[in-house]
């Protein structure tokens, strides 16, 4: 009930208990009558629910198997955080740390996802707020391993998972491994870069090669990969840096040739508050303070653009290196394993905007990893359904099909029934005649609503009083 609750966008269990279960078809899907549905009993339920976690990551994978042919061969793993309403402090992972939504001032946790090239969702770990990303990486190898057998499989991770260490001990693990690099790396590709010979097209407008090892090393390959239109967004983006940049240091000059500024402290500072907004143009920059040679006040800013630096700013933009063991020696294979990527932060993006992972309001350790556990089985649930749809022909926006099928409606019907000398009530089910798009749906989906009418029984099993918006009685 949880799971599917999420699937659906209620956000906490009291609204699950007081209108949301009562509203729906579960009670006749699950057999569990909506009276057995109070917030008590749902939070009994996160309290024990994390407990079952490795069985129901195994139960899924068993499940994609059977279903949808997946072989986990390959492995995508990401991490992300979310925050905290409230001090959390009865949860000992909750700390600060780099927050991807943008909310330093909360406490939270860091959560690694492994998942298929599908998108579908495999297994996860809960890590403190403030590990960094680089450090989880032995662990989750370890786990999935532990869980799932050490087979050969190739694990895809950006630059953020990256170290020496990491490397090393996926290379004794007898792991394949394709990561993304620093971009400062790119600097040792530098001739191969410039170089118009070799590139291979992968789509129209990137281009990619393979590259040696700039040691020399037989075991790894490297490959470069350039974007046409990545390299103009980080242009524009360089430029737009560039620019205000040099504004705010222009106006700092203008200011001390106005008055000069005797405290060299505080100029610093100003200056070091603007570079500090605008770093990647404030590496092309030098600057420096000129002094009045009696008072040695600041008197304005000595500006400079390295040419050799924005130069090479311009040729570096658009590419990125890949770093890897594999056999395979196709550049545009190994770029289109690692844009695989693309797959773990999409469901990254649907947990947290579709099924609300964030924020979180529990507080309790085991509450917290429950309630990450039901949002991780309602993004397998949604990664499902749009596998699904996307068989059927009918792409893959989950939500707008959600939408369209919440849209199909139940009655109960009382009716007055006569047995001898005694009158009573019989409920009668009757399912609303869908819409004709909605019907569509559901025949491309090869689904069908229940035909005719059915009798539930006494109305004492369905108290009018008790009954929502989709179950309407009416008494005739």
């Amino acid at each position: 009930v949880l799971s599917v609750a999420r699937f659906c966008g209620v956000l906490s269990e009291l609204a699950i208990a007081e209108h949301w279960y009562e509203r729906t078809a579960l009670e006749d899907i699950t057999g569990i009558a909506a009276e057995k549905i109070n917030d008590d009993r749902l939070y009994r339920g996160l309290d024990v629910l994390a407990a079952h976690k490795d069985r129901l990551c195994a139960h899924l994978m068993e499940r994609y198997r059977d279903w949808f042919g997946v072989r986990f061969e390959f492995l995508l793993y990401d991490v992300t955080s979310t925050f905290f309403e409230g001090q959390a402090e009865g949860n000992e992972k909750a700390a600060r740390g780099y927050s991807r939504d943008s909310r330093s001032d909360c406490k939270q946790v860091c959560i690694g996802l492994v998942c298929t090239p599908e998108g579908l969702p495999l297994s996860f770990e809960v890590f403190a707020g403030n590990r960094t990303d680089v450090t989880t990486v032995e662990e989750i190898v370890e786990k999935m391993e532990e869980t799932y057998g050490q087979a050969e499989r190739i694990w895809v991770m950006d630059r953020g998972m990256v170290s020496e260490n990491n490397i090393e001990f996926l290379r004794e693990r007898k792991a394949r491994y394709l990561v993304g690099t620093p971009k400062s790396q790119l600097k040792n590709f530098e001739a191969a870069l410039l170089d118009k010979d070799g590139w291979h097209e992968v789509q129209s407008g990137l281009e990619a090669r393979l590259v040696e090892h700039p040691d020399g090393g037989q075991e790894e390959k490297y490959v470069l990969c350039r974007s046409t239109e990545r390299a103009k967004k980080e242009q524009a983006m360089l430029q737009r840096q560039l620019d205000r940049l040099s504004a705010e240091l222009e106006k700092i000059h203008r200011s001390l040739q106005r008055r000069a500024q005797s405290d060299i402290e505080k100029v610093g500072r100003r200056i070091g508050r603007w570079i500090g907004k605008y770093p990647a143009a404030a590496k092309l920059m030098s600057v420096e303070v000129q002094r009045d040679e009696k008072s040695a006040a600041a008197v304005g800013l000595h500006i400079e653009i390295d040419q050799g630096k924005r130069d090479w700013a311009g040729h570096s933009h658009g590419a990125y290196l890949l770093r890897t063991n594999c056999t395979e020696t196709d550049p545009a294979q190994l770029w289109r394993w690692y844009v695989q990527l693309t797959q773990a932060e999409a469901a990254f993006r649907t947990a947290k905007s579709d099924l609300k992972l964030r924020p979180i309001y529990h507080q309790k350790t085991e509450r917290v990893e429950a309630h990450i556990l039901v949002c991780f089985l309602a993004l397998a649930l949604w990664r499902e359904l749009e596998q699904w749809m996307h068989g059927k022909g009918l792409g893959t926006c989950a939500r707008r099909l959600i939408e369209e099928i919440s849209t199909i409606k139940s009655m109960d019907v009382v009716v007055p029934v006569k047995k001898g000398e005694d009158l009573t009530q019989v409920t009668v089910r009757t399912v609303a005649k869908p819409e004709r798009r909605v019907a569509e749906l559901l025949t491309r989906l090869n689904l069908q609503l229940p035909k005719g009418n059915q009798i539930l029984g006494d109305v004492a099993a369905c108290p009018p009083d008790q009954a929502g918006p989709n179950h309407t009685p009416v008494k005739m």
